[in-house]
């Protein structure tokens, strides 16, 4: 062993002061920056275990909201739809009212017009036969005054009031 002493130089008492000085080293790197270190490194594991459960709670929330858009949407939808159909139908029976509104004024109109030619027709008739009386009469006259006849005259006058 000594030949090993003395081949490498080892001197005892410089590796007991080498022994001193890395364990002094040690405790300084320890408490200085070994120990912070891993306070940080526990408080960083502490943020990303927190972030990643704030990630989880985030995710449901979104698909809960999601959910909730959804539904809301639907029935948005299916109001919308009704509402819809609602005004469908109003407009139709309106148009249906609006229809009969004016199939009963036309037909109003139309009986008038039928009374108003009605009388017209009868008014240009009793024009037409007073037309016709007075040109009888005047007819009559010139043949009475042409032939003076007594079974003529009687049979004339009789044929004149039927009329």
């Amino acid at each position: 062993m000594e030949s090993i002493v003395s081949t490498f130089h080892i001197d005892w008492k410089i590796i007991i002061a080498q022994a001193v000085n890395f364990s002094i080293v040690f405790a300084v790197l320890y408490y200085y920056a070994l120990k912070p270190l891993s306070k940080l490194m526990k408080e960083r594991e502490d943020k990303i275990s927190k972030g990643i459960s704030d990630a989880k709670t985030n995710a449901e929330v979104l698909d809960k909201s999601v959910k909730e858009y959804e539904n809301t949407l639907a029935k948005a939808r299916a109001e919308a739809n009704v509402l819809f159909q609602k005004g469908t139908k109003e407009a139709e029976k309106k148009k249906t009212e609006m229809l009969e509104s004016a199939k009963s004024e036309a037909e109003a109109v139309i009986i008038n017009a039928k009374k108003i030619l009605e009388a017209e027709k009868i008014k240009i008739i009793e024009e037409a036969k007073k037309e016709i009386v007075s040109l009888a009469m005047i007819a009559t006259e010139k043949i009475l005054k042409a032939k003076i006849d007594a079974n003529f005259d009687e049979k004339t006058a009789k044929e004149l009031n039927n009329l």
